[in-house]
């Protein structure tokens, strides 16, 4: 099979799991691909702005967000703005309940509040040591993926007071706040339109739940060594973890590199 565009998730896939870091060999990857004129595109759950070292490596298409946002260059391929009244509400009601929220536009900001857990969650799905910052005007600006800090008795006050909305969780303390879908495997859809490129000539890795849709759609999708085990269990393959140059690995077992 000639595949013609390769999708990567970043924390724990393009990134080693242990230490945040970027194996050489993935980088080597990465340039390789590139020489022979296949695709490299992250699929992230990362805002735009912390894309900065992928950029680095000659990564120039961006799926963010989770999907909510998509970019190639300086090209808008993607985007699902919530409703800036919507998202009015849930920080009015997330001040009253003292619940942490965070925005993610190109940029990453929250709503200011601050709890051990939410620190602890931080550094688990970003690799950030400390709060980002905080916008009390942010319901003025497009937000592509609004998330809510809490346990599951406190998203259930969520659920009660905003019917309308879908919460879906994808880390132990972190819940994805929708209005409409967002997802990984839509932006790739739309990502493979904006190229011209069929779903069976693409390759995805990841490492998390987020991915499992992703590593579904496309034609070749590849867990990591170290991903979750409802992951592997839809993977086509499971390669070595990321701290093991599974990217590469994979890469070159299928004979893309």
């Amino acid at each position: 099979m000639d595949y013609k565009i390769v999708f990567l998730d970043v924390d724990g896939t393009i990134t080693n799991h242990e230490d945040g870091s970027i194996p050489f060999s993935t980088i080597e990857a990465i340039k390789t691909l590139k020489s022979k004129g296949i695709k490299v595109v992250a699929a992230t759950g990362r805002p735009l702005s912390m894309c900065n070292e992928l950029q680095e490596l000659g990564i120039e298409t961006f799926i963010t967000a989770n999907g909510g946002y998509v970019k190639h260059g300086e090209t808008v391929i993607h985007k699902v703005p919530m409703n800036k009244k919507v998202i009015n509400e849930v920080m009015e009601f997330a001040q009253v309940e003292n619940n942490g929220l965070s925005f993610y536009t190109e940029e990453f900001s929250m709503n200011g509040v601050t709890q051990n857990e939410i620190l602890t969650a931080l550094k688990e799905t970003l690799f950030l040591n400390d709060y980002p910052v905080t916008k009390g005007s942010i319901h003025n600006e497009e937000v592509f993926l609004l998330c809510l800090f809490g346990n599951d008795e406190t998203v259930e006050k969520y659920i009660q007071k905003f019917p309308q909305l879908t919460f879906k969780r994808w880390h132990p303390f972190v819940l994805n706040v929708l209005q409409e879908d967002v997802s990984k495997s839509f932006a790739i859809l739309k990502t493979l339109e904006f190229f011209g490129i069929d779903k069976s000539e693409a390759i995805a890795f990841g490492d998390g739940e987020n991915d499992i849709d992703m590593l579904e759609f496309v034609g070749l999708g590849i867990a990591m060594g170290n991903g979750n085990e409802k992951l592997k269990n839809v993977a086509d393959f499971i390669t070595k973890k990321s701290s093991e140059d599974g990217i590469h690995y994979a890469l070159k077992k299928y004979g893309i590199i």
